[in-house]
């Protein structure tokens, strides 16, 4: 895909409009309650499709954050690779009707397990962890849960929607890498901690 083409994608997804004066992000059209589905349909703010992927917003402004506390490199690189997965699966989540330009695929869910299964062979956990000992970690798993909450509401959408079974699969996955990804911050700094002491 294009440059443009992305571009264009970007700005229809968050309303940003052009002006006289240039581009705004002010487009006064959610003041009545309503918000604008990628796929073009007129649906409320509080719609559960509207929460699922603004539970995904959530939770990719939580990594933006959190990656400028990162000390490794590889957790870096990571998140920055997890964000733009975000931006595909809230759009598909924001598509009712026909089919969103670059869906989430079994590959992306695979690769997060890949990366799971890797760094918890070099964790060697050996029991449950107090969360949230360095600050790094700590925005981690407060990212962890926001993701966990985003399944939920992903899989609350699904009763009443079709919602593909890779978007919850790669939800799933990815709470279970920002855990790793917590504790290998932890471990660099010497501070695993488990909840018995002798664990």
């Amino acid at each position: 895909m294009s440059i443009d083409a992305q571009m264009d994608e970007m700005l229809r997804f968050h309303a940003i409009v052009e002006t006289e004066d240039g581009m705004s992000i002010v487009t006064k059209m959610g003041d009545d309650g309503l918000t604008g589905l990628w796929s073009g349909e007129r649906v409320r703010k509080d719609d559960p499709r509207v929460e699922a992927y603004g539970t995904v917003d959530e939770l990719d402004s939580h990594l933006g954050e959190a990656k400028h506390y990162l000390s490794i490199d590889a957790c870096l690189s990571i998140v920055e690779s997890i964000q733009r997965d975000l931006y595909r699966l809230a759009g598909e989540l924001a598509t009712r009707t026909g089919v969103f330009v670059k869906q989430i695929e079994d590959e992306d869910v695979n690769r997060l397990g890949a990366l799971v299964d890797r760094y918890e062979a070099e964790l060697g956990l050996t029991g449950f962890v107090v969360p949230g000992m360095t600050l790094a970690s700590a925005k981690l798993d407060v990212a962890r849960t926001v993701c966990r909450r985003a399944e939920r509401r992903v899989v609350s959408l699904a009763w009443d929607a079709d919602v593909r079974p890779s978007l919850r699969r790669y939800l799933n996955r990815l709470s279970d890498l920002l855990f790793i990804l917590a504790r290998l911050e932890e471990k660099a700094a010497g501070k695993i901690t488990y909840v018995k002491s002798g664990g």
